[in-house]
């Protein structure tokens, strides 16, 4: 059990809760920021987590569902207030409805987390602030304490769970939910690097290419947020041909861009594919979350193998991203 203390200050309105692991310091960190990691242990064992977004960078934001034995889910969402990697972050942590939305009618906590080096592992601080004790209260009688107990409980088993998330591994694909498959992959290269790779044509025309014997003759890029973009890909071989297009809807250089995309000459709905970059040890880890307009259209693209594709580009830009660091 990592959980070492426990500390209600009535007179400070805070919880307080210090953890400790035997794992180190960049490892905790990574646990909190990566989504794949952090919702194996947010929820309690009977209301896992499932992050459908998970900004690690100050004015970002994470929504998170937490589903039932009996199938009832409960959402909740962040207000990334700051970070300091790897020492530091804050959140203002909501209730919420399924699109996200802030649920005002009950209290919001603003939590911090502080992440120390101790020996051969880590600790780690949580502190909880209410704005009264009403708000506090009625959080504990809601089994905030306990529910947070049980939770950590779990992660001493994620972070001894290193192959699961090591950076050797290649892109993979989760269902969040009938609509939604986020992909995610861990990219050997810094994060402005990784931006850049996105947002520059002469860079992904060398990278963003599938399989070998593809070529990309258009790649016109949406500089700005509102701004339209068009890639296409021809066989080296002739005939076959392909793309894209669609609107930049947000940009939050070199973090997040979230952009609609639509198969040009195809009669299928627009998806909304929301990329988020994050620094973690080994690299960048490129988290894509795709909603669909449908389960069909969800599992039609699954079953054409996408991520076999996705995994050779970003195999080849990571060799374009060695050779710039050499």
């Amino acid at each position: 059990m990592p959980v070492i203390s426990v500390e209600k200050d009535l007179d400070l309105l805070t919880i307080t809760i210090v953890a400790e692991f035997a794992a180190p310091l960049r490892r905790l960190w990574d646990a909190y920021t990566d989504p794949r990691q952090i919702e194996r242990f947010w929820g309690p064992p009977t209301y896992p987590a499932t992050f459908l977004r998970h900004d690690a960078f100050t004015g970002g934001r994470s929504v998170y569902k937490m589903t039932g034995s009996e199938g009832d889910e409960l959402y909740g969402c962040w207000e990334w207030m700051s970070v300091q990697a790897p020492n530091a972050f804050e959140v203002a942590d909501s209730f919420a409805d399924a699109m996200g939305v802030s649920n005002t009618d009950l209290p919001t906590t603003r939590m911090s987390f502080a992440f120390e080096a101790m020996g051969s592992g880590s600790r780690l601080v949580t502190t909880s602030r209410f704005d009264s004790l009403e708000q506090l209260e009625q959080l504990l009688e809601m089994g905030m304490f306990e529910g947070a107990r049980e939770a950590m409980s779990q992660i001493d088993t994620v972070l001894a769970d290193l192959s699961i998330f090591a950076a050797h591994r290649v892109m993979e694909a989760q269902i969040l939910s009938d609509t939604q498959v986020r992909v995610a992959r861990v990219i050997r290269g810094p994060v402005e690097q990784v931006w850049r790779a996105h947002n520059d044509a002469d860079l992904m025309k060398q990278w963003l290419l599938g399989p070998d014997g593809w070529t990309m003759p258009i790649c016109e890029i949406a500089a700005k947020v509102g701004d339209s973009y068009r890639y296409e890909w021809e066989n080296e071989g002739g005939g076959d041909r392909f793309g894209f297009t669609g609107e930049l809807l947000e940009a939050e250089a070199p973090c997040r861009a979230v952009t609609t995309e639509a198969m040009i000459g195809m009669g299928f709905p627009a998806t909304l594919n929301e990329l988020t970059l994050t620094p973690v040890e080994g690299g960048t880890l490129l988290s894509l979350v795709i909603t669909y307009a449908n389960l069909e259209q969800r599992d039609a693209v699954l079953a054409t193998g996408m991520t076999d594709g996705m995994e050779t580009s970003y195999a080849r830009l990571e060799g374009i991203l060695a050779l710039a660091g050499g």
